[in-house]
């Protein structure tokens, strides 16, 4: 029974001992992680405000072409009346 015993508390103690990692290496372990994780996020954010800035633009551009038609329609129609006030 006590041999039992010893080789229970034995192992925990080794496992405590030689199985918990310090905090510098940790540190050591997720410092690169944590460069390259912030990296991706800033291409992706950068992606992203591109792609944004993309559909601004093409929103613009449609915004305009509806801008002129509305003109030619509006051409079109001060044309109509005038032709109407003819008659």
């Amino acid at each position: 029974m006590r041999r039992v015993i010893f080789v229970i508390v034995f192992s925990l103690s080794m496992a405590v001992f030689f199985g918990c990692a310090t905090r510098d290496y940790v540190r050591q372990e997720i410092d690169p992680l944590v460069d390259r994780i912030s990296k991706l996020e800033a291409m992706d954010c950068c992606n992203k405000a591109d792609a944004a800035a993309q559909r601004a633009e093409n929103a613009a551009q449609r915004a305009e072409n509806a801008a002129q038609r509305a003109e030619h329609a509006s051409q079109k129609a001060g044309k109509a009346f005038e032709l109407q006030q003819l008659k």
